[in-house]
């Protein structure tokens, strides 16, 4: 199984050929295209390690190309280009692209720079996933699945509300939050009336949690006042 999954844009077959027999070699899978417009449908349907791509193409060139693909991907690409000028190299890294190389280049040199740039891309993508997790063991809260976990393993299934109110509750672990902000912040807003609505969810949620072992009792009542989170977060 490939290692990593390349797209090469480039309009001179000959270069794609080259490209495409020497990263097949390393081990790499590797798609190609003559034209931009179709190296972008192709990012569409598929997903890319990295992404090089040709400077000066006939119709949509690599920069208009490259601003296209930020739209919709922070795919690494690497720029090619036979353009060698300071200029060049500043105007194609502030339009987003990662690296910029100049032809003729070596095929090993452009190998590294590829690697090199997969795992900075892998490196950042794994802390932004980190960050964007709350840990409260065996239970997570995953911010950017919109998902709550078990172990890290098993999916716990909850209500897009039941998710927002235990985010909610995650915020602050061991702080109470009041009724009428749990109304305000998970349903919009609050009238006294809405008190007994709150009560059922969280007892509705409170079940979904007691089924697995270690998260009974981890939403504790606040006499009077509301609920909090029992745990603190590692």
């Amino acid at each position: 199984m490939a290692k990593h999954k390349l797209l090469f844009i480039d309009d001179d077959n000959n270069v794609l050929l080259m490209n495409k027999e020497f990263f097949l070699d390393a081990g790499y899978a590797v798609a190609t295209t003559t034209s931009a417009k179709k190296g972008i449908a192709l990012l569409d349907k598929h997903s890319f390690s990295c992404i090089i791509l040709d400077v000066m193409m006939p119709g949509l060139d690599g920069l208009d190309c490259c601003k296209l693909i930020r739209k919709k991907s922070d795919v690494p690409i690497i720029f090619v280009s036979g353009k060698a000028s300071e200029e060049d190299r500043i105007e194609g890294l502030l339009l987003g692209a990662d690296d910029y190389i100049t032809k003729p280049y070596s095929l090993r040199e452009l190998a590294a720079r590829i690697e090199v740039n997969i795992r900075r891309h892998q490196s950042v993508n794994k802390k932004v996933k980190a960050s964007s997790i709350l840990e409260f063991p065996p239970l997570s809260i995953d911010l950017i699945e919109h998902k709550a976990f078990y172990n890290n393993e098993e999916e716990i299934p909850l209500s897009n509300r039941e998710f927002v109110l235990l985010h909610l509750l995650a915020t602050k672990p061991g702080e109470a939050f009041t009724f009428e902000e749990i109304g305000n912040k998970v349903w919009g807003a609050y009238l006294e009336t809405d008190r007994r609505s709150i009560m059922v969810s969280v007892s509705r949620l409170r079940k979904k949690l007691d089924y697995y072992e270690g998260l009974q009792d981890i939403i504790q009542s606040v006499w009077s006042k509301g609920y909090r989170l029992s745990q603190k977060s590692k």
